[in-house]
């Protein structure tokens, strides 16, 4: 057993104390290094320039349209690449899960599931649960694209992707994500699912897209996400039509069962079943 999978046994199932997330915050800050804000060009003196030395960055009008500029080329490099691709479905989860724990077999089977039922399957391109959605695709002969970050550790795009797109922008990459599928669907994961699921249940709820199947597999990982829901509508945060965002399920075969009886006909006929 790998020190990582011991770490992870130790800590399954339990509750931090408020002392504890107090801690961590501490040490997490402590070991943050300089903060990255950028601040505005100026001409004054003294304290000003040692906070620009202090912050490393400059913010002008120029390098605002150079950044536009970049932001935009991710854009248009997506929407090329991507135009012609469905009816595709985007499947979220964790880059940590890797071969061999049942959640990357999971993760197998829902891109089988969703290849068999005539879809493009597509992911953030990266290891763990994305990698097992492209593998099961593939596998399968359907489409399987990877739309991969640029990190600073270097994520690789995973062996089961017959087109990688790269993007230096999350926020680039998430809208082609959400903007070429016709479903989500969540696998276990961390705070980039966590984002992931809740943006699109928020565009799905505010109406900005869809509505479309936001399905979420792994009934035990997923019960804190039904139980921290009851929290909000308890709070008053949510209304109670808001409570049923997201489908739980631990069938995969179930989950793209949704997605295709969710489909327009004329979406439907587009579908290219496999054997």
């Amino acid at each position: 057993m790998s020190d990582s999978t011991e770490v992870r046994d130790q800590h399954q199932h339990r509750r931090l104390s408020a002392q504890e997330w107090e801690q961590q915050w501490q040490r997490t800050w402590k070991e943050s290094g300089k903060m990255a804000y950028e601040i505005n060009a100026t001409d004054e003196h003294s304290a000003v320039s040692e906070e620009r030395a202090l912050l490393m960055e400059v913010r002008s009008p120029v390098r605002e349209r150079e950044r536009l500029k970049r932001i935009s080329d991710e854009f248009v490099q997506g929407f090329d690449k991507l135009y012609g691709v469905g009816p595709a479905v985007t499947v979220f989860g964790s880059a940590r899960f890797h071969e061999g724990h049942k959640y990357y077999d999971l993760g197998c089977e829902v891109g089988r599931e969703l290849a068999k039922a005539g879809f493009a399957v597509l992911t953030g391109g990266g290891p763990g649960m994305m990698e097992a959605a492209n593998r099961g695709a593939k596998e399968a002969g359907g489409a399987s694209l990877g739309l991969n970050i640029i990190l600073p550790f270097e994520q690789a795009p995973n062996p089961y992707v017959d087109q990688t797109i790269e993007f230096h922008y999350f926020f680039v990459r998430k809208v082609c994500l959400v903007k070429y599928s016709c479903a989500f669907i969540c696998l276990p994961g961390g705070f980039g699912t966590l984002d992931e699921l809740f943006e699109a249940a928020t565009l799905i709820q505010c109406g900005k897209i869809g509505p479309f199947p936001l399905i979420l597999i792994g009934e035990e990982f997923w019960s804190g996400v039904r139980d921290f829901t009851a929290h909000l509508l308890g709070e008053g945060a949510i209304g109670m039509e808001d409570t049923g965002f997201a489908r739980i399920t631990d069938s995969p075969k179930e989950a793209v069962e949704l997605v295709v009886a969710s489909l327009p006909v004329e979406l439907k006929e587009r579908l290219k079943p496999r054997s």
